[in-house]
């Protein structure tokens, strides 16, 4: 197998460094931002839904005890160790180590996802999951790689990219005639400073851009098992699409992991000319592990029947877990894309009394667009949670010519509200900008509006990112007794 793939020493050092920057970055955004979101007085209290769910049915360790201490021990932990793996450290020693060290971050950020409720139900917590649990079969610095691990990663790497391009060509027409990129880079969860620019290129280059995004999601993925070089080929084009969606958009780490894992399709051979690092002598892997990895291997192909199938159904899911360990998922990602954008844009008053006279004043989002003059930020692949879900509000409100129509508010966003009408440090922490820094609002509203960018004329005339059009009231002007009273 080795004559057939290559060596694969170097492709471990690359992917455990990487992957373990990953997931330390994963747990500086629970330390962050947990407890506001998700602690004993967040939006979605996580000990309200240990009362709900059973332990297997959202396998955690916080089934035995949760308080925020216990989060920030969690976090630490994870932080901890997955510095320790970025440094080198957990692959120094034995296999067990390297393993154990793993298996615990995995533990440990598998506790938190199952628990996350809304604000950990993004495709990216499940691949990372999936590739931290992997990851603990690569084996130390010392030993004897194994291609089995690496196959594995390899194929998780094939059912993202397939799935990712099946989705696009099974549900959105316009990923079928080539035009979604029109609109795309306008409609993205979180655009960056380089968004605007993506957007103004000619028709003709987003058409293309959206072929080559189907050749190498559906095309270049069966060239991940071929023989070397075509399999580092593969990986090459997978790695650079990834690039461009990086330069192009704020998405936390998927695409990051992703480039992570198209490591896997390269040889030693093939990275020792961009990573001239000598490979060292080592140890033949013990029987015993040996035959725990082709364990490993044949419990990955049981687990692959599902998403295989998935691949061939007609009605083909997205992210979506087959078992709550977060194992051998299926994924993929925006199967429809947007045409318009909006936006809900809160804001807040200290007046007693409202009145068409009433001063209001914007709170401002670290990363999702609100004043139209602010250009957009580079927050990945760190990620804002609480941006992303405002990103999905809009789309359970349907827009008419008279205004909006809507079933309902989501509970964590009128938590968030009460919050803000509180003055809530926690809260107004996961905020750029606070109006009231010396007393909280006595009224919160929310607008609803219709954003685009501006043109380059526009931009150029008044500095503008955005122009924003105001299409209905999102949530009238509510004060903190009247919702407190709803509640």
């Amino acid at each position: 197998m080795e004559t057939y793939f290559g060596a694969v020493w170097l492709v471990r050092l690359l992917v455990q460094r990487a992957l373990a920057a990953i997931y330390l970055i994963g747990f500086i955004v629970v330390l962050n931002q947990f407890k506001p979101l998700l602690g004993e007085r967040g939006f979605l209290p996580v000990p309200a839904f240990l009362k709900r769910v059973r332990f297997w049915g959202a396998p955690s360790i916080f089934y035995w005890h949760y308080s925020d201490r216990v989060l920030d021990a969690v976090a630490w932990s994870g932080i901890l160790f997955s510095g320790a793996a970025l440094l080198g450290f957990s692959e120094a020693g034995p296999f067990w180590i390297s393993a154990g060290t793993w298996l615990l971050l995995w533990v440990l950020y598998l506790s938190i996802v199952n628990v996350g409720q809304t604000f950990y139900a993004f495709g990216w917590e499940s691949m990372l999951l999936e590739a931290g649990f992997f990851a603990a079969f690569l084996g130390s610095a010392g030993s004897a790689p194994s291609l089995i691990p690496v196959l594995i990663l390899r194929w998780m790497l094939f059912r993202t990219e397939l799935g990712a391009g099946l989705i696009k060509l099974r549900h959105d027409r316009c990923w079928r005639e080539l035009t979604c990129l029109f609109y795309h880079y306008q409609t993205q969860p979180l655009p960056n400073p380089l968004s605007w620019y993506f957007h103004r290129l000619p028709q003709v280059m987003h058409r293309l851009a959206v072929l080559f995004s189907h050749f190498v999601q559906v095309i270049v993925p069966f060239g991940l098992f071929a023989p070397q070089p075509f399999a580092a080929i593969a990986g090459s084009l997978i790695i650079f699409h990834q690039l461009w969606l990086i330069i192009s958009g704020n998405y936390s780490w998927l695409n990051w992991l992703t480039v992570v894992l198209g490591m896997t399709a390269f040889s030693d051979a093939t990275l020792s000319a961009v990573v001239p690092i000598a490979v060292p002598q080592t140890v033949t892997r013990s029987a015993f592990l040996d035959s725990l990895l082709f364990v490993i291997g044949g419990a990955t192909v049981l687990l692959s029947i599902q998403p295989v199938l998935n691949l061939f159904a007609k009605d083909q899911l997205m992210n979506y877990s087959y078992n709550r360990f977060h194992l051998v998922n299926t994924y993929g990602a925006f199967g429809s894309v947007t045409k318009n954008r909006y936006e809900i844009v809160i804001e807040g008053t200290d007046e007693l009394f409202i009145s068409s006279q009433t001063r209001w004043q914007e709170y401002g989002f670290k990363g999702k667009p609100g004043d139209p003059r602010r250009m957009p930020p580079q927050v990945a692949p760190y990620h804002l949670r609480l941006d992303w879900l405002m990103w999905f509000l809009p789309f359970s409100v349907a827009v008419t010519q008279r205004g909006i129509q809507m079933a309902g508010y989501d509970i964590w966003f009128l938590r968030m509200i009460e919050k803000l009408l509180e003055g809530d440090r926690a809260t107004l922490k996961l905020l750029k900008q606070n109006p009231f820094d010396n007393r909280p609002p006595t009224f919160v509203r929310a607008l609803f509006y219709l954003y685009r960018y501006t043109s380059s004329h526009e931009k150029k005339e008044t500095g503008a990112w955005w122009t924003r059009q105001l299409v209905d009231v999102y949530l009238p002007p509510v004060s903190l007794a009247e919702l407190r009273q709803v509640a």
